[in-house]
């Protein structure tokens, strides 16, 4: 038996969400599948909300930091980083979410969705463009680096567990990692 899912765009999307038919679930839009959110525990919470903060500290003037907001992908994916660091546009985002030409780099915190955020969104970031992708993996309290796109798919990974990296749209600032993991 051959299982055929049904896709959607984006527009079909914002069609479901303004209908409120996705107002009592917490969902985010992958390559046109509706995926279920995993729930935020504590760590995943605190941590993501300090590095937030201290990154709106860190770049502030040069970005906006977005906490679990969407941004809109051409591959009909609507994913909610946990942090979005993307281009000081204003009010212009009133009319759209971030687009990949608008983002900086994006941050996942990981336990439950680490398998989703290394394969499925690694792979929807990169080969929309994204040219920085961080993940936190909560468990084992280390940083995952992913750059340089290669056939639609990031050729580095960097591992860290401490120290000082440089984010790619920012060589001049340093970012302490042990602000980012928060452990």
């Amino acid at each position: 038996m051959t299982v055929i899912v049904a896709k959607w765009t984006i527009d079909e999307y914002h069609r479901m969400i303004d209908a409120g038919i996705l107002s009592d679930r917490k969902v985010e839009l992958l390559k046109g599948e509706i995926v279920e959110m995993s729930p935020e525990g504590e760590p995943h919470a605190y941590s993501s909300g300090e590095a937030g903060d201290y990154l709106a500290k860190l770049l502030a003037g040069c970005a906006k930091i977005r906490h679990a907001k969407p941004i809109t992908l051409p591959n009909n994916s609507e994913p909610e980083p946990d942090i979005a660091i993307v281009q000081l546009l204003g009010r212009e985002y009133r009319q759209h979410h971030p687009y990949p030409e608008n983002i900086f780099w994006l941050i996942e915190y990981a336990n439950s969705s680490l398998e989703k955020d290394l394969e499925t969104k690694s792979k929807i970031y990169a080969e929309t463009g994204i040219l920085e992708y961080w993940v936190v993996n909560l468990k084992r309290l280390h940083l995952m680096v992913f750059r340089e796109i290669l056939d639609g798919e990031y050729a580095t990974k960097q591992t860290l567990t401490g120290g000082i990296i440089q984010p790619l749209a920012f060589p001049d600032v340093s970012v302490a990692v042990e602000q980012i993991i928060n452990s």
